[in-house]
C-alpha cells in the first residue's frame, strides 16, 4: 500500500528482546517475501514445471499472509504499522509528536494478554469502547478476462485519513464464547480513494456504520450500513441534486429525452443507504486492562454517483482494537 507522508521523529521508548525479535523476524519475513514475488518467468518455472508464475505468486503470497496470522497480532502489527504503539503509549504523546507522523492513522496494538481468548473473556454484556479499525489493504473487484471477476490489489490515492477510531457500541458475550456486536456510534466512516492498474479511480466511503454482528471468538460477522459518498445537497455539474437543484439537466424537457431510462439515473439522485458485510476475529485479549485485538474483512459497494452508477464490491482487510468494560 502506497502511503503519501513521510514518517518524522519518533518519541522514545525503551525497547526490550522481544520486541526486537518481531521485528527482525518479520524484517526477514518480508524481505524474502519480496525477493520471490519478483523473481522472473524463468526463475520461478524452474522449480515446479507446469505452474504458471502468477499463480506462484500468489500462492507465495498466501503463505506468506498465513505465516504472519499464526505468528500472532504483534507480527502482523509490525509488518502492518512502522508507528505501532500500545493505548497507553499513544497517551503519553504531544500534538507535536504525533503530527506529520502519520500515527493519527494508527489504531493502537495490545502487547500484552493471552491469545486464549475464549477461555478468558467471561460471559456478559460489555460497553465496547475506543474501537479502533485500521485498513492494511484495499482490493476492488474486476473483471479479469472470460466473465471471471476477482478481488484485484489497488494503489491507495487518499493520505493517511482513512482509518475509522473513537468508536462505540455494545457487546454480549455468552457461554460458550458466543458473541453479539452492535456498533453504535464514534468517527464510523472515512472517504477514500483507490486506483486501479488501468488508471481508473475507485471512490467509496469505507464503513462499518450500524454494525451487527454474531459469532464467537474465532469470527463474528454481520452487515453494516453504507451511506451515501455524497450528501443529498450535492449537485452535479448540471445542478441536479437529490435534495435540491434542477429535476432535470438545464435545456433537456421532463417528461422528455431527460427522462429515459438510460438517462433516469442520473437525474434521479438517490442517496440511499447500501449494505456491506464485515468478519472480524479476536487474537488477544487482556483481562486486566480490557484491552482486546484482532484482524477484520469487510467488503462493502463503491460510490454510485447518486444512484447513476453500479457500485463495484470492495474488499477491506487490516486490524482493529477496542476496550472491554463490564456493565
Amino acid at each position: 500500500m502506497q502511503q503519501y507522508t513521510a514518517f518524522g521523529s519518533k518519541p522514545r521508548r525503551r525497547c526490550d528482546i522481544g520486541t526486537v525479535s518481531i521485528a527482525v523476524n518479520v524484517a526477514l519475513v518480508c524481505i524474502s517475501a519480496y525477493a520471490f514475488l519478483n523473481m522472473g518467468s524463468a526463475e520461478l518455472a524452474s522449480p515446479i514445471r507446469g505452474v504458471k508464475p502468477q499463480q506462484m505468486r500468489m500462492r507465495m503470497a498466501q503463505n506468506v499472509a498465513g505465516g504472519l496470522a499464526a505468528a500472532g497480532i504483534a507480527s502482523m502489527t509490525a509488518f502492518g504499522g512502522a508507528n505501532a504503539l500500545t493505548f497507553d503509549e499513544f497517551q503519553g504523546l504531544s500534538y507535536n509528536d504525533v503530527k506529520g507522523s502519520g500515527m493519527a492513522n494508527t489504531c493502537p496494538v495490545l502487547a500484552t494478554g493471552t491469545s486464549d481468548v475464549k477461555g478468558s473473556l467471561k460471559p456478559g454484556n460489555y460497553k465496547f469502547d475506543k474501537f479502533c479499525i485500521e485498513p492494511t489493504s484495499f482490493q476492488v473487484k474486476e473483471d479479469v478476462g472470460k466473465g471471471k471477476k476477482e478481488f484485484i490489489d489497488t494503489k491507495l490515492m487518499t493520505r493517511l485519513t482513512y482509518t475509522l477510531d473513537a468508536m462505540s457500541g455494545q457487546m454480549k458475550v455468552g457461554s460458550g464464547g458466543a458473541i453479539e456486536f452492535k456498533e453504535e456510534d464514534g468517527i464510523d466512516y472515512a472517504p477514500t480513494t483507490v486506483q486501479l492498474p488501468g488508471g481508473a479511480r475507485v471512490p467509496f466511503l469505507f464503513t462499518v456504520k450500524e454494525l451487527d454482528a454474531k459469532g464467537d471468538v474465532s469470527a463474528f460477522s454481520g452487515d453494516f450500513s453504507v451511506p451515501s459518498y455524497r450528501g443529498s445537497t450535492f449537485l452535479d455539474p448540471k445542478g441536479r441534486g437529490a435534495a435540491t437543484g434542477y429535476d432535470t439537466a438545464v435545456a433537456t424537457p421532463a417528461g422528455g429525452a431527460g427522462d429515459r431510462d438510460e438517462l433516469g439515473k442520473e437525474n434521479n439522485k438517490s442517496i440511499k443507504p447500501l449494505s456491506g458485510k464485515a468478519v472480524l476475529s479476536i487474537a488477544k485479549y487482556d483481562p486486566v486492562t480490557g484491552e482486546v485485538a484482532g484482524v477484520f474483512q469487510s467488503v462493502q459497494p463503491s460510490d454510485t454517483d447518486l444512484g447513476a452508477k453500479v457500485p463495484k464490491d470492495i474488499k477491506v482487510q487490516g486490524l482493529w482494537y477496542a476496550q472491554l468494560q463490564q456493565s
